[in-house]
């Protein structure tokens, strides 16, 4: 038995194969057949698990996501998305390990992120928080 698609956030292991990349395409593909056929975009499903659905759509653009060994020690740059404290928002950040550079990337790499949300009818505006560090908050485009 093999376990459920997850996709990823940026707070998991490292993902990346060529099997991962067959999966992460048919779960999109499938997304975007449920699009088609409720006509919704974001569809239901999106809208009631975005951490999920943003992440999603970053894998499914070829994004890297970050990632985070057992002990919660950061071992690869990409983005991670997380909860908001806003309802109907998400957060995207770009981390990395320690000394990787993400944060002299962050903002061209934060763009690249929205732009992909953006082509598949997430709104994302790129704000800069605590200590300088940017971040982009997502929700669902107002289309």
């Amino acid at each position: 038995m093999t376990d459920a698609f997850e996709a990823a956030t940026g707070d998991g292991p490292v993902t990346g194969s060529s099997a991962r990349a067959a999966e992460v395409r048919a779960a999109f593909d499938g997304l975007l057949q449920i699009r088609r056929v409720t006509n919704t975009a974001p569809a239901a499903w999106e809208l009631n698990q975005m951490v999920r659905a943003v992440a999603l759509a970053l894998e499914a653009a070829g994004l890297p996501p970050s990632a985070v060994d057992a002990s919660g020690a950061r071992t690869a740059t990409g983005y991670r998305v997380r909860a908001s404290d806003t309802p109907r928002m998400v957060c995207v950040d770009w981390l990395g390990p320690a000394g990787s550079g993400a944060a002299q990337e962050e903002e061209t790499r934060l763009r690249q992120c929205a732009s992909a949300l953006g082509a598949v009818g997430w709104e994302a505006l790129l704000y800069r928080g605590p200590r300088g560090r940017r971040f982009l908050e997502v929700e669902p485009g107002r289309g």
